[in-house]
């Protein structure tokens, strides 16, 4: 990329998306002497496949393969992802050049009638697309019907409005990156209810050694998001976990330190696995904090429950 030319940003084209791409055009733009910024939006793989959940479904980067590879086919210049959707090994080529500072990590609860997770009726309708909500969903509520909820996040609201469940569980981050917090009914405590791992934070990619891109990317890189969630995403890749694993994580920073929690839980909500350590707050020891805390979960069973979830879940090819 030439100084002369624009800055191209790939995204998927959803509105939280499209929010979390225009923030970082704007924080480039802010800088002095930055390029003009384009928008460029891209399907994914998670946007077309709409009929089977993604949890039975063999793979993952559902929503961020296609742009690493317009990444890497030079059709853009750096790579905007929501955090959690990305892998943690990186397509070759490719590096995670900056975070920006995380939001709130934490899972809301949306209900038709304002109620609290506790206070849902016997036998609530709550809607997720996801393992890890399900699993805790389960275990706080053991009566509650689980629905498959997929769908944009307005989309989403859509539906519960309309009465197609009682309750549904999106991330907090969203709901107010697009102004729509005042759905939310209940905040669920991370402590009893873990959220995913990097849950909050946005991620950008460029291409390895692409010098030109990364001068605009390194002011932007938020350090302690940069020390929680590589202690979290070292976790993941340790556990060989993916979206297929109902696992919570969250790491923060504290007068110095770093603290990483960490919970696999049962999909029907009958067990669970928690651990959780400390470490100084820089980067190469939240790297192995996150394998310690993996360490110690799958000393605890976490690889037999693990596996013992993928066996009874059928799987569709992608």
């Amino acid at each position: 990329m030439s100084s002369a030319r624009s800055l191209r940003i790939g995204t998927r084209a959803s509105a939280l998306a499209l929010w979390q791409a225009h923030e970082v055009a704007a924080r480039i733009a802010a800088q002095p002497g930055a390029p003009a910024v384009e928008i460029v939006h891209i399907r994914t793989s998670g946007d077309l496949q709409s009929d089977v959940p993604l949890w039975q479904t063999r793979g993952r980067a559902f929503f961020t393969r296609e742009i690493d590879r317009a990444l890497l086919a030079r059709e853009v210049d750096v790579a905007v992802h929501s955090l959690k959707d990305l892998p943690t090994e990186l397509e070759a080529g490719l590096t995670l050049a900056a975070l920006l500072p995380r939001a709130d990590p934490r899972d809301a609860l949306l209900s038709r009638v304002g109620a609290s997770l506790a206070q849902l009726p016997t036998g609530a309708r709550i809607g997720t697309s996801s393992l890890r909500r399900r699993a805790f969903l389960a275990r706080l509520r053991p009566d509650a019907v689980l629905l498959e909820l997929r769908g944009n996040v307005p989309t989403r609201i859509e539906r519960l409005q309309r009465g197609e469940y009682d309750a549904i569980v999106l991330a907090a981050a969203g709901l107010t990156r697009l102004g729509l917090a005042q759905h939310v009914s209940e905040y669920l405590a991370a402590e009893a209810f873990p959220p995913a791992v990097s849950q909050g934070v946005i991620g950008i990619c460029a291409r390895s050694g692409d010098e030109e891109v990364a001068r605009w990317l390194m002011a932007l890189d938020d350090q302690e998001a940069r020390l929680a969630t590589s202690a979290e995403r070292a976790l993941l890749k340790h556990l060989e976990g993916g979206c297929q694993v109902p696992l919570g994580a969250l790491a923060a920073v504290h007068d110095g330190s770093l603290t990483l929690t960490a919970s696999v839980c049962a999909l029907d909500g009958t067990r669970q696995l928690s651990a959780q350590s400390r470490a100084p707050a820089t980067v190469a020891a939240a790297h192995a904090l996150g394998i310690r805390v993996a360490n110690e979960l799958l000393a605890a069973g976490a690889a037999d429950l693990m596996e013992k979830e993928r066996a009874a879940r059928p799987v569709e090819p992608p």
